[in-house]
């Protein structure tokens, strides 16, 4: 239980920070009106599907994408804070679920 917390816990921070770093990339390769990160529930879902592996590193690469690279403000353009936001939840979400791992082993 207490590391099914510990995740639901990065889940909501992140969901938080993404929601407010990412909302206004509503539409690109993997982004849709689906998985996006427009309001909480839809950034906690995103997350989840993230940690699982898929396509995180298109997510990041989409919500990096600013002016200066071709997009279009408020339809696919994102914030520079995608990488270390990317890279420290999968990261942390890696660790936490190895040492599940290595606890169910022990």
């Amino acid at each position: 239980m207490n590391v099914l917390f510990l995740l639901l816990l990065f889940f909501f921070m992140f969901s938080i920070l993404g929601n407010f770093f990412f909302s206004s990339v509503i539409k690109s390769e993997v982004i849709n009106e689906n998985k996006n990160f427009h309001n909480f529930l839809s950034s906690f879902l995103m997350l989840i599907a993230l940690t699982t592996g898929e396509d995180w590193n298109k997510v990041m690469f989409d919500c990096a994408l600013m002016p200066e690279d071709g997009c279009i403000k408020g339809v696919n353009c994102g914030s520079k804070a995608s990488y270390p936001y990317f890279m420290s939840l999968i990261m942390i979400c890696s660790y936490v679920m190895l040492n599940l791992f290595i606890l169910v082993i022990i």
